[in-house]
């Protein structure tokens, strides 16, 4: 007797099939993936293909997020962090701020400053440079993982230079390595719609490639939940994976779960746990050149992050210390956590916790 198989079965073990053979995945492949509810045999395709690159070790860095300006140009509108120059609340803080700042935060291990902030039109190129120089000097140990894409075509705008000697002039001062922000949904219709003025979906990846060409390894992101479709979300992949393929400069991907405007948002307003870990586990089947897929806690939650672990993410993010721009939106979550809730929540998955550097390079393996 002949039994039918469901078109929707078929399509799902062809995928399987594909993955468990090296295949690369299709922009049909990872719709229909998202369009699909069978999330646990995603997740296990997903925690497949994390194993046989990073076998059961997870990732994390003792790192520190810095924010020199809220002052921005740019008014996206997914963003709560943002000021005009004078609202109350903005602020550019000079070189030896920062250092105080610091002085009064960081812990001994932090090994990582993350730095972003605001495309402040108010101050020149050369504040962008001084800020990283003070740093550098002050903590010459510290790696400076500093600015978005976006952040680099503004500098380029405001001071005249090509991307390729922005970076080389950042670098001269400390610069070792690109966040990943910026990103946000890399379609021109997303932008426009919502209000992104900041670098198009070409400079975006333009900086990024001549990031790489200078031999800085990079970070990058996808910012969902918004307007955008599950075809703009696997556009948006395909697109790195595509620079990847040429540069193979990128470090790691990060989905970023988009936050409410306000904390007091409802559960309606929130990307749901299943949207969550989908989309974890569909950037690991369908970016087969990144090494790694971060399950970012400050957007998700501890114990989301931790159920990632079994559904492709690979790194846990790090200490942060005191996260700003998820929180001045909607974001419910710690602001930072500490290297032994880092340990306990890599374990509680059972995963080894391995303490790392922005380069993926292992300090201690905690098994």
């Amino acid at each position: 007797m002949n039994v039918a198989i469901p078109t929707e079965q078929k399509q799902m073990q062809s995928i399987v099939e594909k993955v468990r053979s090296g295949e690369r995945l299709t922009r049909e492949d990872g719709v229909f993936l998202y369009q699909s509810d069978d999330l646990l045999t995603i997740g296990q395709l997903a925690d497949e293909v994390n194993r046989k690159k990073n076998g059961k070790k997870v990732y994390f860095i003792e790192n520190m997020s810095l924010y020199f300006t809220n002052v921005c140009e740019a008014r996206c509108a997914f963003c709560n962090f943002r000021k005009d120059q004078g609202d109350e609340g903005a602020y550019t803080l000079s070189g030896d701020e920062m250092i105080e700042y610091v002085e009064q935060h960081i812990h001994p291990g932090v090994r990582e400053f993350h730095i972003v902030g605001g495309h402040n039109p108010h101050v020149p190129f050369q504040y962008y440079i001084d800020s990283l120089k003070v740093l550098k000097e002050r903590y010459p140990d510290v790696t400076l993982k500093a600015y978005t894409a976006a952040e680099i075509d503004f500098f380029a705008r405001i001071s005249g230079l090509s991307y390729r000697e922005v970076l080389q002039e950042l670098m001269k001062a400390g610069l070792e390595s690109l966040t990943g922000g910026g990103a946000e949904i890399l379609s021109d219709y997303y932008r426009k719609k919502m209000h992104v003025t900041k670098a198009d979906v070409s400079q975006y990846l333009e900086v990024h490639r001549t990031a790489h060409e200078l031999g800085l390894r990079t970070h990058t992101t996808m910012l969902y939940g918004a307007i955008e479709s599950h075809e703009d979300r696997i556009d948006h992949m395909l697109k790195l994976r595509e620079l990847q393929d040429e540069t193979n400069g990128f470090l790691v991907f990060i989905p970023l779960s988009m936050q409410p405007k306000s904390p007091k948002a409802g559960i309606r307003r929130r990307n749901s746990a299943f949207e969550d870990l989908k989309t974890i586990a569909i950037s690991r089947l369908m970016l087969d050149n990144f090494n790694h897929i971060k399950a970012y806690f400050i957007n998700i939650g501890l114990q989301l992050t931790q159920v990632s672990l079994a559904m492709g993410a690979s790194d846990v993010h790090g200490t942060i210390v005191k996260e700003r721009i998820s929180h001045a939106a909607g974001a419910l979550t710690p602001e930072g956590i500490t290297r032994e809730e880092l340990i306990w929540l890599v374990k509680g998955a059972g995963r080894i916790p391995v303490e790392r550097d922005t380069f993926y390079n292992e300090i201690r393996v905690y098994d």
